[in-house]
């Protein structure tokens, strides 16, 4: 063989020791860095699912306060009504025209109630809601209908 044969077996053999250099990591190696990257993801998974999970339990608290708010609020806006009527019923000489000016100014108050509250009935039947707040919030999300426990 000549100097030319034998540098092409030379350079293939050279390229073969360099992938061979080039040491590929053992299958023990992938199998931890396959566990460790799995660890990653379970814990990543565990964190999503708890703060999931804090989320549900902070607007179940958030719900649960506003409905406290909403019954304590009206509950002390129909104080002022209870007032006016027990106040009517202390009075022992009364008219009919006393009583009549009493009871309207008893039905302003639990007018003026359920206005603040933002849904009532006027004398019509008709509902009634502040203009304000007719369809929605200032940032356009719609509020669902409350209950109506006064009937028309």
């Amino acid at each position: 063989m000549t100097q030319a044969d034998n540098t092409p077996q030379t350079e293939a053999s050279a390229g073969i020791n360099q992938t061979e250099t080039t040491v590929m990591p053992s299958m023990e190696e992938q199998l931890q860095a396959a566990e460790l990257k799995g660890q990653e993801h379970y814990d990543a998974w565990m964190y999503a699912k708890a703060e999931g999970e804090n989320i549900r339990r902070r607007a179940a608290d958030d719900i649960s306060k506003a409905q406290k708010f909403a019954v304590e609020r009206f509950s002390n806006e129909m104080l002022a009504v209870m007032d006016s009527l027990q106040a009517a019923l202390a009075v022992e000489n009364t008219s009919v025209e006393s009583f009549k000016s009493g009871m309207e100014l008893t039905l302003k108050q639990l007018t003026s109630v359920f206005r603040k509250i933002s849904h009532y009935r006027d004398q019509s039947g008709r509902r009634k809601t502040r203009p304000a707040q007719a369809s929605g919030d200032q940032h356009g999300r719609q509020r669902p209908a409350p209950p109506t426990p006064w009937s028309a």
